[in-house]
């Protein structure tokens, strides 16, 4: 495990049937740092795929290097298990099925790095809700229902941040390691509760406006199932914070 350097960014990238999508977006990273000058390194996590994610990974180590490139089976919740490897300064956080439009990934360093040299931010966060932010190739449906999430979340936590389940975000590594340390929930209630518990904490967060384009490969994990647990997650955060 290579020793941190003065500015290094470790991109945690949870995984689930990403075959298709994870060449593209590694390639994608990698080219977007070593580009800009910046160490760093990708762990991926992955949850089990059945359609050879894993086989993917292990081959984009041996091609990039486990300095650059490292492949874990998760133990536990993805983020604490890839945390325990990571050895940047700065934590970004991100999905590995170029929801996160490509011209997001390019513009880690000019918008989501500066933003956080700019006010000194702990976090910064990509929100689609705010500036010229926003969201592409969902149904209306998916729409409302990410629409009423965050309404929801804004009346009842009054969080002061216009985005509370995206998943793109950039942290300092000593903060997330704190709010891991707080949080007990799972899937779409994690990034949820990783911003009210950042507000408790006093941690600062930036944002910055992200466009969000829905998979072109695979499927989404998300159903009725996660939508419940969701809808108790933000009770459970109302009653207890």
């Amino acid at each position: 495990m290579a020793a941190p350097g003065p500015e290094r960014v470790s991109v945690l990238l949870p995984t689930y049937n990403e075959r298709d999508n994870l060449p593209l977006v590694v390639w994608l990273l990698a080219r977007t740092f070593s580009d800009s000058g910046i160490d760093f390194e990708i762990i991926i996590i992955d949850d089990g795929s059945p359609d050879g994610t894993q086989e993917v990974a292990q081959q984009l180590e041996k091609i990039y290097g486990s300095d650059k490139i490292l492949f874990l089976f998760p133990s536990g919740t993805a983020y604490i298990h890839g945390m325990k490897y990571a050895t940047g300064n700065f934590i970004v956080i991100m999905d590995a099925d170029l929801s996160h439009h490509v011209r997001l990934v390019f513009l880690i360093k000019p918008i989501v790095y500066r933003k956080q040299k700019e006010g000194n931010f702990d976090i910064v966060s990509g929100t689609r809700y705010k500036g010229n932010g926003g969201v592409y190739g969902w149904d209306l449906k998916r729409k409302l229902i990410s629409r009423g999430a965050n309404f929801l979340t804004q009346v009842l936590l009054r969080p002061g941040a216009s985005d509370l389940t995206g998943s793109f975000r950039l942290y300092r590594k000593e903060v997330l390691q704190k709010l891991m340390e707080k949080c007990v929930s799972k899937g779409y209630v994690f990034q949820m509760e990783m911003i009210v518990r950042a507000r408790q904490l006093g941690f600062t967060i930036g944002e910055v406006p992200i466009s969000f384009v829905d998979r072109v490969y695979g499927e989404s994990k998300l159903g009725g199932n996660e939508i419940v647990s969701f809808l108790k997650g933000l009770l459970t955060l109302f009653a207890t914070t």
